[in-house]
């Protein structure tokens, strides 16, 4: 499976920005599907993911209002929108695949559930 990640770029605080995340390979329509970040110097963080069904969404605390994950089974793909960005927000993003779609959402979060990762790509927002 390979997951191609697109829409970064360079914005102004207070925009918004959609990142979209494309499966090949092999369907992920029974997947849990997560966004994570990572900025210079600091772990990767969790920032959202939507189940199988796309009826179940979890989101890091610091994104909370701010941006929605959402997915199409049929174009096997991810999308976040990023709304009302902060300088904070700048970091490389990576869209991820877990093969367990039963997995509670208790371990969403966790990087280490994930089989599958993106390429990243990078969002910067200047003040």
């Amino acid at each position: 499976v390979q997951l191609q990640a697109s829409g970064g770029g360079l914005v102004q605080a207070g925009d918004s920005l959609t990142l979209s995340c494309a499966a090949s390979g092999r369907s992920l329509s029974r997947s849990t599907m997560a966004w994570f970040r990572q900025a210079p110097g600091k772990e990767r963080e969790f920032v959202a993911a939507v189940s199988w069904s796309g009826n179940s969404k979890r989101y890091g605390d610091s994104v909370k209002g701010r941006f929605t994950i959402s997915r199409d089974n049929a174009k096997n793909s991810a999308t976040i929108h990023l709304n009302s960005l902060k300088s904070e927000d700048t970091a490389v993003y990576y869209c991820a695949g877990d093969l367990d779609r039963y997995r509670s959402d208790l371990y969403w979060h966790l990087r280490e559930e994930y089989e599958y990762w993106g390429q990243g790509t990078l969002v910067t927002v200047s003040s």
